[in-house]
């Protein structure tokens, strides 16, 4: 870690936000008191009352002056929290789709040396995930994508797809995540780069919650997310063959 020996971590959670003020609230409940030093929520041009709720709750608001994206939301988030001094920057989507309960042991797991990135899964049994309310389509979806992931990468995650994960600040400043795309497959491309860099990676169970009020990505658009993710595999595959590509050129800051 970055800190000094024996000083206590600085932990930072993003909340990349849309129209997220009919669980915003929710989730800052489940988040466990003292296990954080800054929280700031990124608002991308909500059309709710998602940026006077977080100020009413008195959080650190940033608001994007238009509407960039799931993607350029996260590198408008990761580069405030770099510039903070975060050491453990955990991202988590506002729409309590995701057990806030659990950042503290995911950032025991970066901060004990165990791994540079972690991510929540969602699918420790399919009976556990369709009775938690994931739809079908999309559990066969997942898991048929994270086979194909993981034989690619050569790693064996229970999921790739995660809203809810941990990064180490070496991984931030070493992955070029501002060259990333500024939609979904943002996190793809991320994932591919920290595995290319050679950072650890591994995976938590949480319980599965969906709802009415969770965000959660239409049959078309997941479609084209997991193109995405096929699309950053075959590079990361075509990169160990010796073919350069600038997505897993280090970052130049």
């Amino acid at each position: 870690m970055s800190q000094v020996a024996n000083e206590k971590p600085k932990v930072a959670i993003v909340m990349p936000a849309y129209n997220a003020e009919q669980t915003l609230e929710a989730t800052l409940q489940d988040i466990p008191a003292g296990c954080w030093d800054m929280l700031i929520v990124g608002d991308d041009c909500s059309k709710d009352g998602t940026v006077a709720l977080a100020k009413k709750l008195g959080l650190d608001v940033l608001v994007t002056p238009e509407n960039l994206g799931y993607g350029g939301n996260q590198k408008m988030l990761y580069t405030a929290a770099l510039e903070r001094g975060a050491d453990v920057v955990v991202m988590l989507h506002p729409d309590n789709q995701y057990d806030a309960r659990l950042v503290p042991h995911f950032v025991g797991f970066l901060t004990n040396g165990t791994t540079d990135v972690i991510l929540g899964s969602r699918i420790r049994s399919r009976r556990e995930a369709l009775k938690g309310g994931m739809p079908l389509w999309k559990y066969i979806s997942n898991r048929l994508l994270t086979i194909v992931l993981n034989l690619s990468y050569g790693m064996n995650l229970g999921e790739f797809h995660s809203g809810f994960r941990a990064y180490r600040r070496e991984v931030l400043e070493k992955v070029a995540f501002e060259q990333n795309t500024n939609a979904f497959g943002f996190d793809a491309q991320f994932l591919g780069q920290a595995i290319h860099h050679g950072f650890r990676i591994a995976t938590a169970p949480m319980p599965v919650r969906y709802f009415k009020e969770a965000s959660s990505i239409a049959f078309w658009p997941s479609v084209r997310y997991g193109l995405v993710n096929l699309k950053v595999a075959s590079q990361f595959l075509l990169r160990k063959l010796g073919i350069p590509f600038k997505l897993f050129e280090p970052a130049q800051r």
